[in-house]
């Protein structure tokens, strides 16, 4: 009998894979289907969806085949298309739907009428406990009437307020709070003709770091941050605005009964 040659010999360990360690055959056929659908033009999402596979593995199957720039154009324009057809579609629906609401907001305005001093006051409280500053457990005694919003129907019910409960309009400090990419000059002119106070008294405006990694919607021209109103030396004022939701909280308990 002959010795075995070296190639004969299998050393322990050495050999073919198991058959439970090679990657089954379907992942292949779905990179080359995916390559196809490349070369048809498809987007990476609609590859992913295609294949039922997750968007960042067909990116990777991909992304050596960017897309025609001719076919990125056709499929911009085929967007665009679709838009203007579904805006059509749509068009009537949002006319009548605009239409109800401007109808539905008028009504609700002409039963609203005139605020007499009493209502002001009760709404003014309320407008104020639900967005004003107040006092925390652990601070007590730290009571001032501070009021922040965007809303310029807000702002301007919660000056009536103060007016209503004896201050002045001329005492209150105005100061705007907004991102320090946005037109901070533009901002305060527009508050002040809101809140009728000449633009020069507002107090420096407060601005907010901006975050490149941010979403954020509040951009542009209609974009003006929020105002602050701060009442000073406002400790009896944010007293009584204290009772005044404790007597509407009570009465309301009471009428329950």
């Amino acid at each position: 009998m002959t010795d075995p040659t070296a190639a004969e010999v299998r050393r322990p360990g050495v050999g073919a894979p198991p058959a439970r360690t090679r990657r089954p055959a379907a992942r292949d056929e779905l990179r080359a289907a995916a390559v196809v659908l490349r070369g048809e033009g498809r987007s990476v999402g609609d590859i992913a969806a295609r294949l039922g596979v997750a968007k960042s593995t067909a990116y990777l199957w991909v992304r050596h085949l960017p897309l025609d720039p001719d076919e990125e154009v056709a499929r911009e324009r085929r967007r665009a298309h679709s838009k203007v057809m579904t805006d059509a579609r749509w068009s009537a629906h949002r006319q009548a739907r605009d239409a109800a609401r401007a109808a539905a907001v008028a009504d609700a305005a002409a039963w609203v009428g005139s605020i007499e001093h009493r209502e002001l006051v009760m709404v003014g409280a309320a407008l104020y406990w639900a967005e004003g500053e107040k006092a925390k457990p652990w601070r007590p005694h730290e009571c001032r009437v501070r009021f922040i919003n965007s809303d310029p129907g807000l702002v301007g019910i919660f000056v009536r307020f103060v007016e209503a409960m004896g201050v002045s309009r001329e005492a209150l400090r105005f100061r705007v709070s907004i991102h320090e990419t946005a037109d901070a000059e533009a901002a305060v002119r527009w508050w002040a003709e809101r809140v009728a106070v000449p633009a020069e008294t507002f107090r420096p405006t407060s601005f907010k770091r901006h975050r490149p990694t941010t979403v954020r919607r509040n951009t542009g021209e209609e974009y003006r941050g929020c105002l602050i109103v701060e009442v000073p030396r406002s400790r009896q004022l944010y007293w009584r605005i204290e009772g005044i939701m404790k007597g509407m909280g009570d009465g309301a308990a009471g009428e329950g009964r």
